[in-house]
């Protein structure tokens, strides 16, 4: 269930479930949304499960679980994954350090079994942990004028520079945090942080007030994400080791052991994983032509060498682009994709596909 429901329903949303959590699908016209993000500013409501955890060893304990070092700094962050004993990645996450505590955003309905896994672990660390997803609402603000626009109305501090980094303040009446983003639209982007119950007043002050702010779903999400180079949980992340996504973003490989980092480490240290994630520009003449769905397979002539897992029109790029995990040593230019029982022509192109005002800090990185 979105914080805002209602709100959204009277600007003429359509809704949809993800991972069980009811969200804005779009408000009609998607590709127009995406243009509006591009060209200025765009909000979302942000579908995130919140853990919080608290205590003297709060630090210690999450990271000894996740792939990245958990800073101990407040006011900073990390994204991190948690992998299982084969390597695979089983969540994502951003951990956030708020000095007494330790807040982390999950995808939208993760957030109870983690906090119930990690509380049957704890053993004699000083350790609470409690999902508290009721109790946030979460508004994402991407677009090369975000900075502009979340400054109009952020009263206190001025917006976080670094990525991954937040500062407190207000909207309004209502006490925020507002959080840098690392870049995934390939816009400069924040998320805005706030009780549930102000949730309401901070989605109309980030939409309205100092010019009008485009509200935009996650059919806008996904074309913006995928022009931008970056993969995301459902489509590219879940199952699959993170070199494979050149996902260092996410790594430190000097930290102390989490299940998965013997196989992590093995692949870092051979060289290459056995796939890559590369982009494909799908050469199709007709824009309602058929587009690849997941799982399409990939050919060098009349070898199968990956499948697509995410495909959208691009409305920037103007042009069908897809995602697709290929075997690493291929690097031929251009190859076909199975569409509807027929191969269709597609080139090989650099992530990003377009370049905004910022990059995804997920972008693929093999060195």
């Amino acid at each position: 269930m979105t914080a805002i429901e209602s709100k959204h329903a009277a600007l003429g949303a359509t809704f949809e479930s993800r991972g069980g959590r009811t969200v804005v699908s779009e408000y009609g016209r998607p590709e127009r949304a995406h243009q509006a993000v591009r060209n200025g500013v765009g909000c979302i409501e942000t579908a995130r499960g919140v853990v919080v955890v608290e205590g003297e060893d709060r630090v210690e304990y999450v990271d000894n679980v996740v792939s990245n070092r958990v800073p101990a700094e407040d006011g900073r962050g990390c994204y991190a994954v948690l992998c299982d004993p084969q390597g695979r990645i089983e969540l994502d996450l951003y951990v956030y350090n708020a000095g007494e505590r330790l807040l982390l955003f999950t995808p939208p309905t993760a957030a109870e079994s983690l906090a119930s896994e990690w509380r049957e672990k704890v053993f004699i660390q000083d350790v609470e942990i409690a999902d508290a997803t009721d109790e946030y609402a979460t508004f994402g603000v991407h677009g090369p004028g975000a900075t502009e626009k979340v400054a109009s109305v952020l009263a206190g501090p001025a917006t976080p520079e670094d990525h991954l980094t937040f500062v407190r303040g207000s909207i309004g009446d209502a006490g925020v945090t507002v959080i840098r983003t690392d870049g995934l639209a390939g816009e400069e982007g924040y998320e805005v942080v706030c009780d549930v119950d102000y949730a309401e007043d901070v989605f109309e002050l980030l939409t309205i007030q100092a010019g009008n702010t485009t509200p935009f779903g996650y059919r806008t999400w996904e074309t913006l994400t995928l022009e931008a180079g970056t993969p995301l949980f459902e489509t590219e992340l879940e199952g699959t080791i993170p070199n494979v996504l050149g996902l260092r973003h996410a790594l430190d490989f000097e930290k102390g052991c989490y299940v998965g980092q013997e196989v992590v480490s093995r692949v870092e240290n051979r060289g290459q994983p056995s796939r890559r994630l590369i982009g494909l520009e799908l050469d199709v003449v007709e824009p309602d032509e058929p587009i690849p769905e997941s799982g399409a397979a990939v050919f060098a002539g009349d070898a199968s060498i990956g499948e697509v897992t995410r495909a959208e029109f691009g409305p920037t790029a103007e042009t069908p682009l897809a995602f697709a995990l290929v075997d690493f040593d291929r690097d031929e230019p251009s190859v076909t994709v199975r569409v509807d029982g027929e191969e269709v022509p597609a080139t090989r192109r650099n992530l990003p596909f377009v370049d905004g005002s910022d990059r995804s800090a997920r972008l693929p990185d093999y060195r």
